[in-house]
């Protein structure tokens, strides 16, 4: 497996849409190989979801989770919530969303392709999403809460949509110093 390089914002590929999959084209061991990097890739920054155009591959595929067993100090971007549960470690493909309630949560978010900033983002309560897995089977993933923004900020990536597109204005926009020093611990800001 390698660590592949992240794109940052300003590059052309985090813009794009990206071109979805056709389900032949999943268990080729080029998409496969490109799945274990991208997992690799998200473990060594830290991340929780890395969507192909983040690693310039212009592909509808990201992949999410928490390995098993988290170490704390992974949790400090999270801002505990009642429905905050672990994300579990998923490759998806060619993700559709349908929003299951119109409840919306706006909470804090960051991200690989901009690093050291982070943002509160309005997103979906509760979601259900159809795609396919990295075997190439069809499934559908009910979400909510962290999974949910997880889920969503990801699939964004493959529509050339960046998480400050999706603020309601730039007020909460911090540093990630700054962030960990006034807005971390806090509660319903």
């Amino acid at each position: 497996m390698s660590i592949l390089k992240i794109a940052r914002m300003g590059h052309p590929v985090l813009r794009a849409k990206a071109r979805a999959l056709h389900p032949s084209e999943i268990r080729t061991p080029t998409i496969q190989q490109l799945i274990d990097d991208m997992f690799e890739t998200m473990k060594e920054y830290q991340g929780v979801g890395l969507a192909a155009p983040q690693v310039h591959e212009g592909l509808r595929i990201f992949v999410a989770g928490f390995p098993p067993v988290v170490n704390d100090d992974e949790d400090d971007d999270r801002e505990a919530d009642e429905d905050e549960e672990d994300v579990p470690l998923m490759a998806v493909i060619n993700p559709e969303i349908e929003v299951v309630t119109r409840e919306v949560v706006e909470d804090w978010e960051g991200c690989l392709s901009i690093p050291d900033i982070r943002g509160r983002v309005p997103r979906s309560r509760q979601i259900s999403v159809r795609a396919y897995d990295r075997q190439g089977k069809k499934m559908e993933i009910q979400a909510s809460g962290f999974t949910a923004r997880v889920i969503q900020h990801e699939t964004d990536h493959l529509d050339g949509v960046l998480f400050f597109d999706r603020m309601k204005n730039f007020q909460s926009l911090s540093f990630l110093d700054e962030y960990g020093r006034y807005w971390s611990g806090r509660k319903g800001d």
